[in-house]
């Protein structure tokens, strides 16, 4: 799934009129290029979510979607929902158990997302069903801090689901996802409340798995090149990224 129905507020004036998702990186969209690397991965099926300018993104899709490949749209009318509420309307789509990559569309990589699936599922071999996710970090500064243990996830920011088991580090979130039927089910039951999608963060999904008992594992993936493109100066970086 690529997360492409945020609104892309730090990317304006550029997306006051266009999606960030279609935002061009030497003459192609940020969604084809995150589209390239899934397919070069071994992805059949895309379930995109869309929110505002939504439509150009189908009209994109319609047109330049590789041979062989499914595209499945989850719109969000009076969304953006964020990642949970976005992954909980959209987990309908999902025609497989597991496993499953979570892309944000603003993010560029030389990531090989096939090893990041073969560590997720190496990890599901020892772990068994305790295993819900796999998350892409890395070591470096940030405000969005990712805390792990020798266990796997304890905390997300300033909260924790547990109290820490062995060595606490603090890691950066790159964006990447590897999950578990279990995340699909955890989102959709966060947004139950209301009868539909809410607008909440992933994390909050991770976060009550942990309490449960569930397991969610780093994958650092320090060593890749990689580019959060959130900001119109960031896309200068980007055209030497690609």
């Amino acid at each position: 799934m690529i997360l492409a129905a945020g609104l892309g507020t730090r990317m304006a004036p550029l997306t006051d009129n266009m999606p960030k998702a279609l935002i061009p990186v030497r003459g192609r969209p940020l969604l084809g290029h995150v589209m390239d690397r899934l397919v070069a991965a071994g992805a059949t099926r895309l379930i995109v979510n869309i929110a505002r300018h939504g439509e150009q993104v189908a009209e994109w899709l319609a047109s330049n979607t590789p041979a062989g490949v499914e595209i499945a749209l989850s719109p969000e009318p009076d969304g953006p929902y964020d990642t949970g509420g976005g992954l909980a309307a959209a987990a309908h789509l999902f025609k497989r158990d597991g496993p499953i990559i979570l892309h944000n569309v603003d993010i560029l990589s030389r990531i090989p997302l096939d090893r990041l699936v073969a560590e997720h599922a190496a990890a599901k071999l020892r772990l068994g069903d305790k295993l819900v996710a796999t998350l892409a970090v890395q070591a470096r500064a940030t405000n969005r801090r990712v805390l792990f243990d020798d266990i796997g996830l304890v905390g997300w920011g300033t909260e924790h689901a547990r109290e820490p088991v062995g060595t606490e580090r603090d890691l950066a979130f790159a964006g990447i996802h590897v999950v578990e039927r279990a995340v699909l089910d955890g989102a959709a039951t966060r947004a139950a409340p209301t009868g539909g999608a809410r607008t909440f963060p992933i994390k909050e999904v991770y976060l009550k798995l942990v309490t449960s008992g569930y397991i969610i594992c780093p994958a650092d993936v320090s060593q890749y090149d990689w580019l959060d493109v959130g900001t119109p100066e960031r896309l200068l970086d980007a055209e030497k990224f690609v």
